[in-house]
């Protein structure tokens, strides 16, 4: 397979001391994006602070070892359907690069998203973007200072809201907004805290885009998953070269009027004009400025586009080939998987452990018993009794509570003692029932004694 070359530019020519602003644009593949990220924002921040009886929409509670989902309780044993849901997104996101290369990157990826919240922060603070360059040739003045100290105010802001919010999946949220507030926050929990807000600040609004170049391990296989007819944002060099301005535009000019809009807009701050590049995160911000341009020149958009190396050439693109059905088939099969393990989730979770200091207790001459430890959890809020009973090839009678009251015990272990008599095997099967309102469960265990010989 013929590889597409890549251009490795990471510092643009206008950057000073590898600095550089990035101008905000507006247009169609921008309203895009915010209608894709705003909603992906409102997720996160709602399904831990938006609560339901309580509780959140979504907790990984390790102290109940249980996973709550939009009210219902998952247990630990029901991992592996997070698991399929993975499998499923890599896939999509395979697919997705494959067909339209890092769109996830430019309007979906975190780092993405919240890059370009802090360079609205900045930009509401700080002025637009040629100013703030203006601002960087003329030196700090008190004016940018109180800029400036307003900016990171917010940017630190929003990273202690995103550090509380994305730990709010591990740990209840009103808990740590209770405890900040009362300051009575762990060191543990305050350490975690500090550190995640320090990464979010240092990640979106000092490294930005060196984290896709340098950092992130997706901006570097993505070639490998390109090929001849994945569409990127590509320039159309036939259109646009040679370049000109506009006062100098003549018959063999090019409609490219080398305004450079495109790479002002840029979070990454490559050139576009020069080709494919591992910076590029497929944004559209490029796009969108071009097609503003065109728009003044009464020429037609398109001159930045989103095309194929085949379409660029002039030839028949394809959008079906054997790599976009692999992964589309995957992403089928991972789904519906997924979607069957949530009609079979884990209601009712039991445990039986014997009593291994003795292996059996002698009452009388032909009584033996044996000692059981049973914790049961259960994963339906409906469920406050469990019945606790025993089945097996004999007559087995049970000590202990014969009802569970979830709500009192919880998770705990509770002692139980089997009893049998006339026993005639050194080894029989038992089996605890445990039957609540809409739930039953049952465990098989095994029965020791001595074999009483008959007479």
């Amino acid at each position: 397979m013929e590889k597409i070359p890549v251009v490795q530019e990471h510092t643009p020519a206008f950057a000073k001391d590898g600095k550089f602003h990035v101008r905000l644009i507006e247009g169609r593949f921008q309203n895009l994006r915010r209608l894709t990220t705003w909603p992906l924002i409102a997720l996160f921040f709602g399904l831990v602070w938006i609560q339901v009886d309580g509780t959140p929409w979504l907790l990984f509670s390790f102290e109940q070892r249980r996973i709550i989902l939009f009210g219902s309780a998952l247990s630990w044993h029901d991992l592996p359907l997070l698991a399929g849901l993975m499998i499923a997104g890599a896939c999509l996101l395979f697919f997705m690069a494959v067909a339209w290369g890092r769109v996830w990157c430019g309007f979906a990826c975190p780092q993405s998203i919240w890059t370009w919240l802090f360079i609205r922060i900045e930009d509401f603070t700080e002025g637009r973007a040629s100013k703030r360059a203006k601002q960087e040739q003329k030196g700090l003045t008190t004016e940018l200072l109180l800029r400036r100290t307003a900016k990171h105010l917010l940017w630190w802001l929003l990273s202690f809201a995103t550090a509380i919010t994305f730990t709010g999946y591990f740990i209840p949220v009103r808990e740590i907004t209770d405890a900040l507030f009362t300051l009575q926050l762990s060191p543990a929990l305050g350490g975690w805290l500090l550190i995640m807000a320090g990464l979010t600040y240092a990640n979106a609004g000092l490294v930005r885009e060196k984290i896709c170049l340098h950092a992130c391990p997706y901006s570097r296989f993505q070639g490998v998953m390109f090929d001849r007819d994945t569409r990127t944002v590509a320039y159309d060099v036939k259109r646009g070269e040679p370049r000109s301005h506009k006062r100098a535009q003549g018959n063999n000019s090019g409609d490219c009027v080398d305004c450079g809009l495109c790479v002002q807009v840029c979070p990454t701050g490559i050139d576009i004009r020069n080709g494919l590049q591992a910076a590029c995160i497929d944004c559209g911000a490029c796009i969108d400025a071009c097609d503003m341009v065109m728009d003044k020149l009464n020429k037609p958009r398109g001159l930045i586009r989103f095309a194929s190396e085949t379409e660029l050439s002039a030839d028949k693109p394809r959008f079906m080939r054997p790599r976009l059905i692999g992964y589309g088939t995957a992403i089928v099969c991972a789904t519906a998987a997924v979607l069957y393990g949530f009609t079979s989730t884990t209601s009712l979770l039991v445990e039986v452990r014997r009593d291994r200091n003795a292996l059996f207790i002698q009452l009388d001459e032909d009584t033996f018993c044996n000692t059981y430890r049973v914790k049961v959890e259960s994963f339906a809020d409906t469920e406050s009794m469990i019945n606790v009973s025993v089945i097996g090839d004999r007559d087995y009678e049970l000590f202990g509570p014969l009802q569970i009251d979830m709500r009192e015990t919880g998770s705990a272990w509770v002692p139980y003692r089997v009893c049998a008599s006339d026993v005639d095997t050194s080894r029989s099967e038992l089996a605890f029932n445990f039957n609540g309102l809409s739930v039953a469960a049952s465990k098989q265990t095994t029965f020791l004694a001595r074999p009483v010989p008959k007479q």
